[in-house]
């Protein structure tokens, strides 16, 4: 009985886990070293992600309750589960770039099974993506500067309209200067 409830208790907290995350990716880390998986995890844990190996029985039941169906089949074999509640970027960014830093993948060491972001579960080609994504701040830089370009040129173009305002009004000055002592 004792062992029933600590199952659900794992379900329960898998299942807040899944809905509660705003980005996660699952993997396969089959064959990977003690000194490579302290390495992730230290990497994950400095952004705030959580990294935690997971049992696939446990997560189905989990995936099913929480309506994330589209897991099951990706949950076979070895799986590991990176998940940030406040970044829906983070998990696939470090996961991907410690995979490519560390050539991982083409040994089929550490690799990418799915991902969850915003409730929504994707493939390991939008997980790559996601991850090709800039940053939030860049993002942001990116928008400001596209916002501040047409302003910018309001200015450029008004302070021209004063300028030649300026320059009429200087031959103006001139003209008449000219005409006063001629």
């Amino acid at each position: 009985m004792a062992v029933t409830e600590q199952k659900k208790a794992i379900v329960a907290d898998l299942k807040e886990k899944l809905t509660t995350s705003k980005g996660a990716v699952l993997t396969s880390y089959k064959g990977l070293t003690v000194a490579q998986d302290t390495a992730l995890r230290v990497a994950l844990r400095e952004a705030g992600v959580s990294y935690h190996v997971i049992k696939n029985t446990m997560t189905r039941i989990a995936a099913q309750e929480a309506g994330l169906d589209e897991l099951v089949p990706h949950l076979e074999g070895t799986t590991a589960m990176a998940y940030s509640a406040d970044d829906a970027v983070a998990p696939a960014k470090i996961i991907s770039e410690f995979i490519k830093k560390n050539k991982l993948d083409d040994a089929g060491i550490l690799t990418v099974k799915a991902g969850i972001v915003e409730g929504k579960v994707i493939s390991v080609a939008e997980v790559k993506a996601l991850a090709d994504l800039p940053s939030r701040e860049v993002l942001i830089a990116k928008l400001l500067g596209s916002m501040q370009a047409p302003i910018s040129n309001t200015v450029g173009v008004m302070g021209a309209v004063l300028r030649s305002v300026v320059t009429v009004l200087d031959a103006v000055r001139k003209q008449k200067e000219e005409q006063a002592s001629a």
